[in-house]
């Protein structure tokens, strides 16, 4: 088996820690039990080779032998092939955990990034922009509360889509955006109640602390 590696910046400050995301990298390689070593990469003044992996020099990017992919999305795909606690082997079920990737990242996280943003950065919420994007992600939630309430897992059993839709709420219930959802907040609380997802979260914060100490913080 090919050596995985999961590159992510080697130090951020404090508050997207536990929001960066090599933690859904890291979670689903936990759930699979897939051995991995983690690679950090500067912050500051990004090297031509980190562009080389990831065109817009973000994170994460994972290596898998020579084999080298960007975006958390297609990464978690790329390990579904390799894990079938990550993906269903079948025709049917694989199209359902991939409709559902897609749906994660583009309808419902769409919406839930600008919205957060906003909240992140202490904007009005009585701005016309601020407005239209919360309406905009009530009308994603207001379709995600009946799946999520009559259903554990989106696409039968746990799945890479499941570890990106519950990141995507996650994210929108950090800024109590899910007040009015208790399905989608129910759904988060069983994901990150899940072992594989604490020792990941926990892993992230421990290195970005680790790095701390190396910056003299």
């Amino acid at each position: 088996m090919t050596e995985l590696v999961l590159y992510t910046l080697e130090w951020v400050p404090e508050v997207p820690r536990g929001f960066v995301r090599d933690l859904r990298v890291r979670w689903a390689l936990e759930e699979a039990g897939l051995p991995y070593r983690v690679q950090g990469v500067a912050f500051e003044n990004r090297a031509p080779e980190h562009f080389a992996h990831q065109p817009f020099g973000q994170v994460p990017w994972l290596t898998d032998g020579d084999q080298s992919i960007f975006e958390s999305g297609a990464i978690l795909l790329h390990l579904g092939e390799r894990s079938a606690t990550l993906m269903p082997t079948d025709g049917k079920g694989r199209t359902e955990v991939i409709e559902w990737v897609f749906a994660a990242l583009n309808s419902v996280e769409m919406p839930a990034l600008p919205w957060g943003f906003f909240h992140f950065m202490g904007e009005a919420s009585d701005t016309p922009g601020s407005k239209w994007l919360t309406q905009f992600l009530d009308l994603r939630l207001q379709r995600m509360e009946p799946v999520l309430a009559r259903r554990e897992w989106l696409a039968g059993s746990f799945s890479v889509a499941d570890i990106l839709m519950s990141d995507v709420l996650r994210f929108v219930d950090r800024f109590d955006g899910l007040a009015r959802y208790p399905a989608c907040r129910a759904y988060v609380a069983r994901a990150t109640a899940r072992p594989a997802f604490k020792k990941a979260h926990a892993d992230q914060l421990a290195f970005f602390a680790a790095a701390d100490a190396k910056r003299g913080a």
